[in-house]
Protein backbone atom coordinates (compact mmCIF):
# COMPACT_ATOMS: atom_id res chain seq x y z
CA UNK A 1 0.00 0.00 0.00
CA UNK A 2 2.79 2.44 0.74
CA UNK A 3 4.05 1.84 -2.66
CA UNK A 4 0.82 3.22 -4.24
CA UNK A 5 0.61 5.91 -2.25
CA UNK A 6 4.09 6.73 -3.35
CA UNK A 7 3.55 6.25 -7.23
CA UNK A 8 0.69 8.53 -7.43
CA UNK A 9 2.52 11.31 -5.72
CA UNK A 10 4.72 11.08 -8.05
CA UNK A 11 2.75 11.27 -10.83
CA UNK A 12 0.49 14.32 -9.62
CA UNK A 13 0.90 17.71 -11.33
CA UNK A 14 0.44 21.03 -10.38
CA UNK A 15 -2.49 22.60 -10.21
CA UNK A 16 -2.95 25.71 -11.87
CA UNK A 17 -2.58 27.70 -8.25
CA UNK A 18 0.86 25.70 -7.62
CA UNK A 19 2.56 26.52 -10.95
CA UNK A 20 1.52 30.27 -10.08
CA UNK A 21 3.31 29.75 -6.65
CA UNK A 22 6.98 28.48 -8.80
CA UNK A 23 6.61 31.28 -11.18
CA UNK A 24 6.44 33.81 -8.35
CA UNK A 25 9.51 32.09 -6.91
CA UNK A 26 10.81 31.73 -10.50
CA UNK A 27 10.56 35.57 -10.58
CA UNK A 28 12.07 36.52 -7.15
CA UNK A 29 15.45 34.34 -7.68
CA UNK A 30 15.66 36.01 -11.28
CA UNK A 31 15.15 39.55 -9.75
CA UNK A 32 17.48 38.43 -6.84
CA UNK A 33 20.31 37.31 -8.57
CA UNK A 34 19.42 40.42 -11.71
CA UNK A 35 19.85 42.95 -8.45
CA UNK A 36 22.89 41.43 -7.01
CA UNK A 37 24.74 42.00 -10.40
CA UNK A 38 23.40 45.69 -10.22
CA UNK A 39 25.47 46.07 -7.02
CA UNK A 40 28.14 44.44 -7.74
CA UNK A 41 29.08 46.78 -10.85
CA UNK A 42 28.04 49.78 -8.69
CA UNK A 43 31.00 48.54 -6.34
CA UNK A 44 33.38 47.56 -9.32
CA UNK A 45 33.02 51.52 -11.01
CA UNK A 46 33.15 52.47 -7.03
CA UNK A 47 36.32 50.92 -6.89
CA UNK A 48 38.25 52.21 -10.12
CA UNK A 49 40.65 54.30 -7.57
CA UNK A 50 44.09 53.61 -8.05
CA UNK A 51 45.49 51.34 -6.07
CA UNK A 52 48.75 52.86 -3.44
CA UNK A 53 51.11 49.84 -4.25
CA UNK A 54 51.10 46.17 -5.47
CA UNK A 55 49.51 44.47 -3.30
CA UNK A 56 46.40 46.04 -3.00
CA UNK A 57 46.29 46.07 -6.95
CA UNK A 58 46.87 42.26 -6.80
CA UNK A 59 43.98 41.87 -4.19
CA UNK A 60 42.13 44.12 -5.95
CA UNK A 61 42.52 41.72 -8.94
CA UNK A 62 41.76 38.27 -7.25
CA UNK A 63 38.56 39.96 -5.68
CA UNK A 64 38.09 40.95 -9.65
CA UNK A 65 38.38 37.44 -10.91
CA UNK A 66 36.57 35.89 -8.02
CA UNK A 67 33.23 38.15 -8.92
CA UNK A 68 33.52 37.61 -12.57
CA UNK A 69 33.44 33.77 -12.11
CA UNK A 70 30.47 34.22 -9.64
CA UNK A 71 28.46 36.59 -11.85
CA UNK A 72 29.23 33.70 -15.01
CA UNK A 73 27.85 31.12 -12.52
CA UNK A 74 24.78 33.44 -12.09
CA UNK A 75 24.47 33.95 -15.94
CA UNK A 76 24.25 30.09 -16.43
CA UNK A 77 21.83 30.15 -13.43
CA UNK A 78 19.24 33.04 -15.22
CA UNK A 79 19.32 30.78 -18.12
CA UNK A 80 17.93 27.99 -16.35
CA UNK A 81 15.48 30.07 -14.67
CA UNK A 82 14.01 31.66 -17.94
CA UNK A 83 14.12 27.98 -19.34
CA UNK A 84 11.87 27.32 -16.26
CA UNK A 85 8.90 29.99 -16.74
CA UNK A 86 9.00 28.90 -20.65
CA UNK A 87 8.52 25.43 -19.64
CA UNK A 88 5.60 26.96 -17.15
CA UNK A 89 4.19 28.70 -20.21
CA UNK A 90 4.47 26.01 -22.33
CA UNK A 91 2.70 23.70 -19.70
CA UNK A 92 6.20 21.34 -19.59
CA UNK A 93 7.46 22.73 -15.91
CA UNK A 94 7.27 19.43 -14.16
CA UNK A 95 7.66 16.97 -17.10
CA UNK A 96 11.40 15.48 -16.93
CA UNK A 97 13.23 16.75 -20.37
CA UNK A 98 14.30 12.87 -20.17
CA UNK A 99 11.74 10.21 -19.33
CA UNK A 100 8.86 12.26 -20.01
CA UNK A 101 7.56 11.58 -16.16
CA UNK A 102 6.28 13.98 -13.81
CA UNK A 103 9.31 16.18 -11.62
CA UNK A 104 7.65 15.95 -8.34
CA UNK A 105 6.84 18.49 -6.39
CA UNK A 106 9.41 18.39 -3.45
CA UNK A 107 11.93 18.07 -6.26
CA UNK A 108 10.57 21.49 -7.77
CA UNK A 109 10.85 22.93 -3.95
CA UNK A 110 14.47 22.06 -3.77
CA UNK A 111 15.38 22.80 -7.36
CA UNK A 112 12.58 25.11 -8.88
CA UNK A 113 14.62 25.01 -12.22
CA UNK A 114 15.61 21.82 -12.62
CA UNK A 115 14.08 19.71 -15.74
CA UNK A 116 14.99 16.42 -14.64
CA UNK A 117 13.17 13.93 -11.79
CA UNK A 118 15.23 12.89 -9.19
CA UNK A 119 15.78 9.13 -11.01
CA UNK A 120 16.94 11.10 -14.05
CA UNK A 121 19.21 13.31 -12.17
CA UNK A 122 20.81 10.61 -10.27
CA UNK A 123 21.23 8.51 -13.52
CA UNK A 124 23.37 11.76 -15.01
CA UNK A 125 25.19 12.16 -11.79
CA UNK A 126 26.30 8.50 -11.77
CA UNK A 127 27.39 8.62 -15.70
CA UNK A 128 28.98 12.01 -15.01
CA UNK A 129 31.15 10.55 -12.02
CA UNK A 130 32.37 7.51 -14.33
CA UNK A 131 34.09 10.38 -16.54
CA UNK A 132 35.11 12.29 -13.28
CA UNK A 133 39.18 12.89 -13.16
CA UNK A 134 40.60 10.63 -10.76
CA UNK A 135 42.81 12.38 -7.95
CA UNK A 136 45.51 11.19 -6.93
CA UNK A 137 45.29 11.13 -2.46
CA UNK A 138 47.47 13.67 -0.97
CA UNK A 139 49.16 12.71 2.46
CA UNK A 140 48.70 16.06 5.11
CA UNK A 141 51.64 17.57 5.78
CA UNK A 142 53.88 16.30 8.98
CA UNK A 143 55.21 18.67 11.41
Amino acid sequence: MADKTKNDDQDTRLSANELQEFRKLLHERRDKILSSAKDALTLTEDDSLRMSDEVDLASAEYDAAFEYRLRDREKHLLKKLEKALKRIDDGEYDECESCGGTITKKRLLARPETTLCIDCKEEQEKVEKMYEKKRPYRQPFEF
